[in-house]
């Protein structure tokens, strides 16, 4: 899971470099029709773009009869221009791809480490990983590992890792 994040933090910020029409490669075909569908609901004149007026009407169909109009545009501004679909998709492809920043990740690595080191221990992190919390499967935990720097007594380098989920990693480019 952890690599499947660090893969999806990878191309995000890959795509946010790239041109907005690559945002379609971040979404599986099926996901892009459901998208295609939202856009189609909320954006109730049907002229490809989603205005404050589109997005009051479709709170109103929801029963939110009370939105006002700063907070629709804020919401309008998150897509920093007109909100036509390739807009609407980059919103949702940054809000569900992104990651926690690197200092949070850290953060809570740094629970498991009293010693300050920098490391964790291969076979307790694995436990933790496949008993708490969002349990991960043991394909799901190798999968982490073949993209996790362990050294040979079998500690991991967290901060390393930290790097590599929030920002990509290397062996993966080629």
């Amino acid at each position: 899971m952890a690599s499947r994040k660090a893969a999806r933090g990878k191309a995000s910020s890959k795509q946010n470099q790239r041109s907005s029409s690559n945002v379609f490669s971040m979404f599986e075909q099926s996901q892009i029709q459901e998208f295609k569908e939202a856009f189609g609901c909320i954006d109730q004149n049907r002229d490809g773009i989603i205005s404050k007026q589109d997005l009051k009407e479709t709170f109103m169909q929801l029963g939110k009869l009370n939105t006002s109009d700063e907070e629709l545009e804020e919401m309008l501004k998150e897509g920093k221009g007109p909100m036509n679909f390739t807009v609407f998709l980059s919103l949702f492809g940054e809000k569900l791809n992104g990651s926690d920043p690197e200092e949070t990740i850290l953060n809570a690595f740094k629970l498991f480490d009293p010693q300050g080191t920098g490391h964790v221990k291969k076979d307790e992190f694995k436990r933790l990983l496949m008993t708490q919390a969002d349990k991960f499967s043991a394909d799901e935990v190798e999968q982490m590992f073949a993209v996790t720097p362990i050294d040979v007594a079998g500690n991991i380098d967290y901060k390393s890792l930290c790097y590599i989920i929030t920002h990509g990693d290397e062996k993966e480019e080629a």
